[in-house]
């Protein structure tokens, strides 16, 4: 019971910060919309039956039943065809998909209003409304990450002692306690104590925890000066760090393996010593570098979904672990951060700063997201708006006549096709979310 409250907590903490995302992300289509002349009749969050709404002049504002989303309705999505209009019944599906598309946007238009359509403003108007969405949830991921780095800081490593191993085990050994016959550790034979600050070893100063540690791996069977900071007094140590097996890490985290799918290890000192970690502020110049990594992260997801969705099944209906980089639903983000909040292993500042951390993250992902070139996202429209003023160019360039507006109803049938490819990768993801979740702890 003491761990459900934490957790619904952070749960909830996401639920909101989404939702005000969400809200954000709207905010961003709705001001230029208003600010160009577009008719916006509705600000929506979330989808299905209204439970909330009010009107505010000619735009109804209003909260909705499914919170996984949000839109604003503008009039005049879609140019009129060109020439002779056909109806829905002598067409078939796909064509009736692109009449009622036309019809729509034709009857969201009232008289008085023929001026105020979407499709009649220039090309720039269009593609400010629609990046101005994902722009917000950039900007909101940029304050977040600034928080994040700037005021909690980023755990690293420091150069003091936290924790000192009695015994010396090899990367492949089962056992994680000591048993007697095992070999001591350097570091607890040489008299290392937790709270020691090192200061050099073998004469050459330690300004991080990753410079002495390769000073150690190096130097296996090899006596060394260590100098530590002890109560105030530097007090002069002799450690010879042991030949120890430990695994092959890559640069990805995971444990490197040879062909036949066996982890490989290799020979290196070891003293037994772990570090005392701390939260070190970052400046400013930091976080829009963190942003564009978080950015290229997410955009590398996207690139390589389909297998990446892959993966997400056979781990769901499978044997195969999820992987904690892949993606994840809206239950699955929700997900770790209950974890996060309910962990006891984790100190109630860095439970905070996690929290942060995740919703920058999904404002990120909103953001690429939202920008793949295909309808109905952002992306589908800011290219729809860019193919249109690219011919317009090359019309005026070769003195040809005016080709108008692009016909973006055309994209309705493709536009139901990526509806139902999201819906199925959703379901999945949720899903896999439920009975395989990313395991943190």
């Amino acid at each position: 019971m003491d761990s459900v409250l934490p957790f619904l907590l952070g749960v909830l903490v996401i639920v909101l910060g989404l939702a005000v995302s969400i809200a954000l992300h709207e905010i961003g289509h709705l001001v230029p919309a208003k600010l160009f002349g577009v008719k916006v009749t509705q600000y929506m969050i979330g989808f299905g039956p209204t439970l909330w709404s009010k009107r505010r002049g000619e735009t109804e504002y209003g909260v909705k039943a499914i919170p996984l989303g949000g839109y604003i309705s503008m009039i005049g999505m879609f140019p009129p065809a060109k020439g002779e209009q056909v109806h829905a019944d002598s067409t078939g599906f796909f064509k009736g998909l692109v009449q009622d598309a036309r019809d729509s946007s034709q009857e969201s238009i009232t008289p008085g209003d023929e001026q105020r359509a979407f499709y009649l403003l220039p090309v720039w108007k269009r593609i400010i409304i629609m990046f101005g969405g994902p722009f917000m949830n950039l900007v909101l991921a940029v304050v977040l990450f600034g928080v994040l780095l700037m005021g909690f800081g980023v755990p690293q490593s420091t150069t003091t002692v936290a924790s000192v191993s009695a015994c010396v085990l090899p990367a492949t050994s089962e056992r994680q306690t000591c048993e007697p016959g095992d070999p001591a550790a350097p570091g607890a034979e040489a008299g290392l104590k937790p709270g020691d600050t090192l200061v050099s070893i073998d004469g050459e100063p330690v300004t991080s925890w990753e410079q002495s540690t390769a000073i150690i791996r190096a130097n296996p069977g090899e006596d060394l000066a260590v100098v530590v900071e002890r109560d105030g007094a530097e007090q002069t140590l002799t450690v010879t760090p042991a030949l120890s097996e430990r695994y092959v890490v890559g640069d990805d985290g995971k444990v490197v393996t040879d062909a036949a799918g066996e982890p490989v290890t290799v020979d290196v000192g070891f003293v037994g010593i772990g570090p005392t970690g701390a939260r070190v502020q970052q400046p400013v110049t930091a976080v829009l570098p963190a942003v564009g990594e978080n950015i290229a992260g997410v955009a590398g997801i996207v690139v390589n979904l389909p297998q990446r969705m892959v993966d997400v099944a056979n781990a769901a209906f499978g044997p195969a672990e999820r992987d904690p980089n892949g993606p994840l639903s809206v239950v699955g983000v929700g997900r770790v951060a209950g974890e996060v909040a309910a962990s006891d292993q984790i100190a109630s500042v860095d439970k905070v700063a996690g929290l942060i951390g995740i919703l920058g993250s999904l404002n990120i992902a909103l953001f690429v997201f939202n920008l793949i070139p295909l309808l109905p996202l952002d992306g589908g429209h800011i290219a729809g708006a860019l193919f249109e003023g690219i011919r317009r160019a090359f019309a005026k360039l070769f003195r040809r006549p005016d080709p108008g507006p692009v016909d973006m109803a055309k994209l309705m049938p493709l536009t139901l096709g990526v509806v139902i490819v999201l819906g199925a990768m959703s379901a999945l993801l949720i899903y896999a979310d439920l009975v395989k979740p990313v395991q943190l702890f």
